[in-house]
């Protein structure tokens, strides 16, 4: 009896393992191969961020500007500051000489989403670009090919043709004082009684605070950054040493120039000091 149990047992045994066996190799026959395996398309990365794991979507709004409208796309929750850098991008006017209006003035620390700007709002730029400041100061072909004549022979700024024919008009009644051989810090106040190249009045405002230089005709004011102006270049007034011509270089080339005459002598230096990043005068 126990040889039988014995026997049975181990009957038992390879039973259950001739089964385990084939069981193993029946799903080995039903396995399928890689090349067999169905792909699963994998959702795009952006989408799965926007449906749910913390970018949030970007709405489109239309920025009208020089009687034109410009679609923009934007997150609701980016500041005003980081709209007007896009729009420096794609239109070339400087952030910190552009102004957006949507019921009232935006300010820069100000998010669209707080300011009410949704898909679709209509936002006005009022602004402009460095082409625009330079044209104020137009520059003919014949005003390039004598300025480049002058250059080549060394001929004084005040002796240059295109120069003096708003120089021949004399100093301006309201002019500053000048004063030679002297150096002073700006004054607290603005600089005025100076000429354009068109003979119109020209005011400068030095606003250190936001390194901005404004610079004021009857039309109109242009807030240009400091870091936009290359390069002031200056020299006296032959017969009026007390005043200079000054240029502020706002492009590679001399016809990028814009030409400010009867500058008082004693604050050119403070001139170029705060434009081109010297403080010591302040």
């Amino acid at each position: 009896m126990e040889m039988n149990c014995a026997s049975s047992e181990n009957d038992s045994k390879a039973f259950n393992l001739s089964e385990k066996n084939e069981t193993q190799k029946s799903d080995d026959d039903n396995e399928p191969s890689e090349c067999k395996i169905q792909k699963t398309d994998i959702p795009d990365d952006k989408e799965t961020l926007k449906n749910g794991q913390g970018v949030q979507e970007c709405i489109e709004i239309k920025v009208i500007f020089n009687k034109k409208k410009y679609d923009v796309q934007i997150p609701p929750d980016a500041t005003v500051a980081t709209l007007k850098k896009q729009l420096q991008g794609l239109l070339g006017v400087p952030d910190s000489m552009q102004k957006l209006m949507f019921k009232g003035l935006l300010h820069d620390n100000q998010t669209l989403s707080s300011a009410g700007v949704v898909k679709g709002t209509k936002i006005m730029l009022v602004g402009s670009t460095l082409n625009d400041v330079l044209a104020v100061s137009s520059v003919s072909k014949q005003d390039v090919a004598e300025m480049e004549k002058a250059s080549s022979t060394k001929e004084p700024l005040c002796k240059q043709k295109v120069h003096k024919k708003v120089l021949d008009k004399g100093i301006p009644e309201d002019a500053m004082p000048g004063i030679k051989n002297i150096k002073e810090p700006l004054p607290p106040a603005p600089l005025s009684g100076m000429l354009n190249k068109q003979g119109g009045k020209v005011r400068l405002t030095f606003k250190l605070e936001a390194d901005q230089l404004w610079l004021s005709t009857k039309e109109r004011t242009e807030k240009l950054p400091m870091s936009s102006i290359k390069n002031v270049v200056s020299e006296s007034i032959e017969g009026h040493e007390e005043y200079h011509i000054l240029g502020l270089q706002l492009g590679p080339t001399e016809a990028s120039r814009y030409w400010i005459y009867w500058v008082p002598a004693q604050y050119v230096d403070a001139i170029k000091d705060a434009v081109l990043g010297k403080w010591q005068y302040f």
